[in-house]
């Protein structure tokens, strides 16, 4: 059974810092074969996709404008793990983020429970 687990520290004033990270355990398919996300969710609102990793040779990583070269997000294979660095971190960037790992090209998906993160002055 595959396991998503997101972890990091819960609160954060206004143009600080925080770091996610999440992991994936228990998968048959390695882990550098899947496209891992990140997403969010306000208190009222929907769930809203933050940033995604396509592996491979050519690894590209996406973002949502909003946190473009604000947030970083990066993949270690060797350690099944992915992470989201968040810097100059806003007030609307509060909320539960969620990681996803997906295999292209099929309906394989696993979410991980998700994490709060609180945007605090």
């Amino acid at each position: 059974q595959v396991h998503v687990v997101e972890f990091g520290v819960g609160f954060v004033q206004p143009e600080g810092s925080m770091r996610l990270s999440c992991t994936v355990s228990g998968a048959d398919t390695e882990f550098r074969s899947y496209i891992m996300s990140w997403y969010r969710q306000a208190p009222g609102k929907q769930r809203e996709w933050v940033a995604s990793n396509h592996p491979g040779d050519g690894e590209t990583t996406e973002y949502l404008e909003s946190v473009k070269r604000r947030f970083t997000m990066a993949r270690d294979n060797a350690k099944n793990t992915v992470t989201l660095q968040m810097n100059h971190v806003r007030f609307d960037d509060a909320g539960v983020y969620y990681c996803k790992a997906n295999l292209p090209f099929t309906k394989e998906e696993y979410w991980g429970q998700g994490t709060q993160v609180t945007v605090i002055s």
